[in-house]
């Protein structure tokens, strides 16, 4: 593509030697794709190796210190909150929820435990009524505004459904917000939980609640128009299309999404929040200063990998442990594989999934949520953010956009830089070992 053919944009930062081919990638998407506003951090051994941002609106402000919201990313950061309940001996996994929340057991709720709403099997994907955005603000969430509904709902599966895993998108962080205050000793909130005993030590950003002083530095996102996206697909890449998948790579993933879709218990229910008509309204301030740990976590690549970072190092960052080797091989502990309804995902109990091309079921869904990320840990937003972690290649990974391809369902965008990245990682340990072995190095 010549220069001309290429979007005007603004890149900036750095990326360390071995991994110039990160920042080649990303330039060229950023120059063709229909991108708005990305940025894209990466942690390898301890090390800030890949520090990229951009913008082709060239949006005033925006930096790598700017909020994003990063929808899904968040459910990996509820899953920490609970992992570090388990370090201090207060929560265990395989405990009913009403060991520790009586009244969550009503309408026959009694004997689910941590470990089953951790992986989305708790029979509660969508409430029975939209919440006000002010019940979700901290000072209201303690007063029970939302526990009380939880308490009595009752539980909803999947018709003909082999197992009771169906996603939680939103509703696992409200019913884990509930579980954590009242099981942490001073009764604060994941939102809460998280500046304290994350966000500041680390230095990273990670917002479950935005403040009032904090939202000039939010930035807006907003989703790709369907026709757009349709009319793009249809358009062979030599024509410029502006999205990565061809409208057959498209159909494949939805033709698989339409059995769980008429199955889905979601289906019928509300929106999420009171108001809600498009997905435009998780920018809304009122939405942002509320606590929706699963779907409305702010923060930027920068404090994503960072807190992947420590992830991948075991809970340990610069001689601080954020959890314990026992808590830590918990949280990851019994990946258990099941067909969510639009893919075959593998969660631990603790809450995280575990990517691997060594599952059961190998759909075209399944081979593009896990080809290309196998070892890591985590989860994804919608749209697009990705927020995961590789303890054996000791990965720190975080991009965020604000631009939502809502049809990559798996976000294979972002996936190519884990591909890439490892790629990276690889080639620089297949040269360390040729030089110890006294070789020089190609």
């Amino acid at each position: 593509m010549s220069r001309s053919d290429q979007q005007h944009c603004r890149i900036e930062g750095t990326v360390a030697p071995g991994f110039e081919s990160v920042k080649e990638l990303y330039e060229h998407k950023m120059r063709t794709l229909a991108e708005k506003c990305t940025q894209l951090c990466i942690y390898y051994a301890g090390e800030k190796v890949v520090d990229l941002w951009g913008t082709v609106t060239d949006e005033p402000g925006f930096s790598p210190d700017s909020l994003i919201n990063v929808f899904s990313s968040g459910k990996s950061l509820e899953a920490i909150a609970i992992a570090s309940l388990v370090d201090r001996g207060l929560i265990d996994y395989n405990a009913r929820i009403t060991d520790y929340w009586p009244e969550f057991g009503g309408n026959g709720k009694g004997e689910l435990t941590v470990a089953e709403l951790m992986r989305h099997e708790a029979g509660l994907p969508a409430f029975n009524r939209s919440l006000d955005p002010a019940d979700l603000l901290t000072e209201n969430i303690k007063k029970n505004k939302v526990g009380e509904l939880i308490e009595s709902h009752v539980q909803t599966f999947r018709k003909g459904a082999a197992n009771r895993r169906e996603y939680h998108a939103v509703t696992r962080g409200w019913i884990v917000n509930e579980l954590f205050r009242r099981v942490d000793p001073a009764g604060r909130t994941i939102g809460e939980y998280l500046r304290e005993d994350i966000s500041q030590p680390l230095e990273a950003d990670a917002i479950i609640g935005v403040k009032s002083e904090e939202l000039p530095r939010v930035k807006k996102v907003a989703p790709l128009g369907f026709w757009f996206q349709l009319r793009e697909s249809l358009k062979p890449r030599f024509m410029k299309r502006k999205i990565e998948q061809n409208i057959f790579q498209i159909l494949a993933k939805i033709i698989r999404l339409i059995p769980g879709v008429r199955n889905a218990t979601v289906r019928k229910a509300p929106p999420p929040y009171r108001g809600m008509k498009k997905l435009a309204f998780f920018s809304d301030p009122a939405v942002a200063m509320g606590e929706t740990p699963s779907a409305n976590t702010n923060s930027n690549a920068r404090g994503l990998a960072k807190i992947a970072a420590m992830m991948a190092a075991g809970g340990k960052w610069e001689g601080r442990e954020y959890l314990s080797d026992a808590a830590w091989k918990a949280m990851h502990a019994q990946p258990r594989e099941a067909d969510m309804g639009f893919v075959t995902t593998s969660f631990t109990q603790g809450g995280v999934a575990l990517f691997s091309t060594h599952g059961s079921k190998r759909g075209v869904s399944e081979k593009a949520l896990n080809d290309g990320r196998e070892g890591f840990y985590g989860w994804m937003g919608l749209g697009g953010s990705l927020f995961q972690w590789h303890p054996e290649l000791k990965i720190g990974f975080g991009y965020v956009p604000t631009s939502l391809n809502v049809l990559d369902l798996v976000n294979e965008r972002g996936k190519s830089y884990q591909v890439e990245v490892v790629r990276c990682i690889e080639k620089l340990r297949a040269n360390s070992a040729t030089r110890r072995d006294g070789e020089p190095a190609p």
